[in-house]
């Protein structure tokens, strides 16, 4: 199974994920450098109110109500209410222009991990859990648009704007009313970092927790059937229920935490804000300040505090985001076990001659499943592998196909090493019909299409005919149109086979490879499918990987496998002839379809 690149420490991961959100706000240089003038704009406007405010009041505490006394703060009004505005539209087309910045960041990350997603082994994607797996995805696409927002445009500016008011209060007043503020702030960012810190484990069990409950759910739901051919409704419930109970453990500390940190910030605001308030009372007792400069104060406080207490929740929230992106980032630093070297080049099939040449492999390295396979596929010929279950017949597709690679050993294609070519060049020339034919929640004609995607539709109706297809179709109300359900729940394994037997048709490359192809099949689609797929052959390359020997009688060249090894190769009469393993099945299956026809 694939491993994390290095053994990363929490923190690391976070802030390297971090890292990685600074380059995508330079593929809008204009609009960060505009959103950063509004910005600027919004904070010398936010700093402003107050001293308006101020001579608002000392305005109309020293008039004596003529008309000449009234019009000074009448106008300082209109000026504080123009300047409010401006501070709210600079913040607004600060957020809208950034706004689209952030959203290209989500839509390229987010790419980039489906992309690698995609490129990860088949062995990952057998031990992965697809509801979890979704959900990671999810909120870290989530935590990503609330870092490049917030962080990038609030964090920065608040502590800013703090050590500017703080300068003012300085300058105007006193060093008292700087050192208060100062203090608070040091104590409340002191406070909010350690509380932070140790309600994140909190975050992190939430998340897993609800991870958890997910993947059962989507698990249960994807095996409707099988749930219900077992009556295994109120097993699956009763998993369900406990999943949710860990989530609801999970969500009650996590919402404690919470409380803790939020009465813990406001203790420290209140107890700042009612300091500097009694100080600036003391000092309008006295006369050392007007009724004004105590507006100022409050102001200033008030400018302060709200920020940092929003401060307090982007921290909050921003250590919440990183650790929703921890799993969707860690997903990145998976490497995947097959790998194109850099010089891989692209394969060159002129006549799709296939050798496997003393080929091991092995799951796990304590258990080899082939051991020493070596067989040769000649230009258009038709080769079928036979054997018992757990021979090792479909993992020699999945060795051609590269969802592996060999251990020892290796697998030309026209005498060119297939590790020493790209995958998707090797994928291109390689049309499948897999045993567990998966389809997508889309319509038939859109399935079969999936083979080539930029086929025409009446090549895929060719396609359809071929596949024994077309009387199924012509008998369902909407047609090629009518959709499969998820993962085609709503068409038989007949039918399910016959459509991913089209597709391959459709994609029509140099090399084809049927794993159980027609296993589903009753007898008489079979026999038809078979005779359009010997017209097809004939042009192509062929590998059979097949249990029912009814459907390759007329292979070129037959191997039989056993316990990963050919124990017998030749044509259907002289592996008869020779009555060995092939004899013996072949007797085996046609004692069990008599039996059947009886």
């Amino acid at each position: 199974m694939p491993r994390p690149k290095s053994a990363v420490a929490l923190d690391e991961v976070h802030w390297g994920a971090l890292k990685t959100l600074f380059p995508y706000l330079l593929e809008f240089k204009r609009a960060v450098i505009f959103a950063l003038l509004c910005l600027v704009g919004a904070k010398l406007a936010g700093v402003g109110l107050p001293f308006i405010l101020k001579h608002i009041v000392d305005a109309l505490d020293s008039s004596g109500g003529t008309a000449a006394a009234i019009a000074l703060p009448l106008g300082l009004l209109l000026a504080y209410g123009a300047v409010r505005f401006s501070s709210v539209l600079f913040g607004e087309l600060r957020d809208t222009i950034f706004g689209r910045v952030t959203e290209r960041a989500q839509r390229r990350v987010g790419l980039e991990v489906f992309r690698h997603l995609h490129r990860l082994d088949m062995d990952f994607h057998l031990n992965r859990r697809t509801g979890g797996l979704s959900r990671d995805i999810e909120r870290g696409n989530s935590g990503i648009g609330f870092l490049m927002r917030f962080m990038v445009f609030n964090i920065v500016p608040t502590l800013v704007e703090i050590a500017m008011v703080a300068g003012l209060l300085w300058w105007n007043y006193s060093a008292a009313f700087a050192l208060l503020v100062l203090g608070a702030v040091v104590i409340y960012i002191g406070f909010s970092v350690v509380a932070t810190e140790w309600r994140t484990r909190f975050v992190r069990e939430l998340n897993q927790a609800e991870s958890q409950s997910s993947s059962r759910a989507v698990d249960s739901l994807l095996n409707y059937e099988t749930v219900k051919y077992f009556g295994n409704e109120q097993h699956e419930a009763s998993h369900y229920d406990r999943e949710l109970a860990f989530w609801e453990q999970a969500r009650r500390k996590n919402r404690l935490s919470l409380f803790g940190l939020n009465a813990g910030q406001a203790l420290i605001i209140a107890s700042a804000m009612c300091g500097a308030m009694v100080l600036a009372a003391v000092n309008v007792t006295r006369g050392a300040m007007t009724i004004g400069d105590f507006v100022l104060i409050n102001a200033f406080m008030m400018q302060i505090f709200i920020p940092l207490n929003f401060l307090g929740f982007v921290y909050r929230e921003m250590k919440g985001a990183m650790a929703n992106i921890e799993k969707m980032f860690s997903l990145l630093l998976v490497e995947p076990a097959v790998r194109d070297d850099d010089s891989a080049g692209i394969l060159e099939v002129h006549s799709g001659r296939i050798v496997f040449d003393d080929v091991h492999f092995g799951y796990r390295p304590e258990r080899e499943i082939l051991k020493g396979i070596s067989f040769t596929v000649e230009p258009q010929q038709k080769v079928a592998i036979v054997g018992a279950s757990g021979a090792g017949k479909s993992t020699l597709f999945k060795l051609l196909f590269r969802f592996y690679d060999a251990t020892g050993g290796r697998i030309l294609i026209d005498g060119q090493d297939i590790r020493s070519v790209s995958q998707d060049s090797l994928r291109s020339v390689i049309g499948v019909v897999p045993q567990d034919a998966v389809l997508f929640n889309q319509s038939i004609l859109e399935n079969v299409r999936y083979g080539r995607v930029n086929a025409s539709d009446e090549e895929v109706m060719e396609a359809i005919r071929h596949a024994q297809l077309a009387d199924f179709v012509q008998q369902l109300p909407e047609g090629v149109h009518t959709l499969v359900g998820e993962r085609g729940l709503k068409l038989s394994g007949g039918e399910k086979q016959r459509v991913a037997i089209a597709r391959a048709l459709l994609k029509h490359p140099p090399i084809m490879v049927f794993d159980e192809a027609t296993s589903s099949l009753d007898s008489k689609s079979e026999r038809g499918i078979l005779e359009s797929l010997r017209d097809i052959a004939r042009e192509q390359t062929t590998l059979v990987i097949a249990h029912r020997l009814s459907t390759v009688v007329d292979a070129d060249v037959i191997l039989v496998l056993e316990q990963g090894e050919i124990v017998e190769r030749g044509s259907h009469a002289q592996l008869l002839a020779e009555g060995g393993h092939y004899a013996a099945l072949w007797r085996l299956q046609q004692q069990e379809r008599s039996a059947e026809v009886v």
